[in-house]
């Protein structure tokens, strides 16, 4: 038996030159993907309001996702700084999509929450992005697709347990 790069050991390890251009071909093609999904993100941000930032976009989602929010949360959430989401969330609350009310367990605090022109639009555009997913895996095979969203589900477990902000629960039914 050889003992070649392409061979796992009896343990099933790889030598360091094979897992190293396996992580490089996971790097490239999650750097692929990233790139798609933020010009999606583009787009469908410009659905919701011609002027809006794809930043923007993604605070309506999670907003939408956790229901009233505070702004120090929000921001912890998806791992900026508080005066980049309070310039968007002023911004949203111009538009009407979001709005603030004092936080029912802290007075001197605010919650954010989508408006109902906002919960509509988001509505809109979401099923808009279901449809774009539909179409690129429509053909797959289910378990193909449940592999995926196994394999991307322990990826994205990996950093929230290097400190990560950790995302909302799986979605199911109610929240999708």
């Amino acid at each position: 038996m050889s003992n070649s790069p392409d061979v796992p050991s009896p343990q099933g390890r790889h030598d360091e030159a094979t897992v190293d251009a396996a992580v490089q071909n996971v790097e490239h093609q999650i750097s692929l993907f990233w790139r798609r999904a933020r010009s999606i993100s583009n787009q469908l941000s410009r659905e919701v309001h011609p002027d809006m930032e794809p930043a923007a976009y993604g605070l309506l989602t999670v907003i939408r996702r956790e229901g009233p929010i505070r702004l120090t949360d929000l921001a912890m959430n998806i791992g900026v700084g508080k005066p980049s989401v309070s310039r968007q969330i002023a911004f949203l609350e111009s538009l009407g999509l979001v709005s603030k009310e004092a936080d029912p367990l802290d007075g001197r605090a605010q919650a954010i929450r989508l408006t109902p022109k906002g919960e509509e639009k988001m509505h809109q555009v979401q099923d808009a992005r279901r449809q774009v997913f539909r179409e690129r895996l429509g053909e797959w095979p289910v378990e193909e697709l449940e592999e995926l969203a196994r394999c991307m589900a322990k990826l994205n477990s990996t950093y929230e347990r290097d400190g990560f902000p950790k995302d909302g629960q799986a979605p199911t039914l109610e929240n999708q």
